[in-house]
């Protein structure tokens, strides 16, 4: 089952609970208390980098936005835009499903 990435997106910006902004994405990594990092593709890559280590340590994961920081901007309505979104609460969407691995990478984990 494949999701729509910028309705699930939209969905949880509506309905659940998200930061916004490369330094509280950053914050959040650190502390591990987001569900998800998305990232837009054009997030400068020295903050990326940052981001990126940090959500490794603390376990949270992260996925990157085929779109620029404009797009994920329009996708979330925001009149500004967004290079780094986290998501502490999913609400009604099924954004975090993109972070489940297989069942079958599961079991050979084991």
């Amino acid at each position: 089952m494949t999701i729509d990435i910028d309705k699930a997106i939209a969905n949880v910006v509506r309905t659940g609970k998200v930061s916004f902004g490369m330094d509280s994405a950053l914050k959040s990594a650190k502390t591990g208390k987001v569900k998800l990092i998305v990232l837009a593709a054009n997030c400068p890559s020295e903050v990326r980098e940052d981001i990126e280590y940090y959500a490794k340590l603390s376990d949270v994961p992260l996925m990157t936005f085929r779109g620029s920081s404009l797009d994920l901007a329009s996708v979330c309505g925001k009149p500004f835009s967004v290079s780094a979104l986290g998501i502490r609460e999913p609400g009604d969407s099924d954004i975090l499903k993109v972070t489940e691995k297989p069942e079958e990478e599961e079991e050979s984990a084991e």
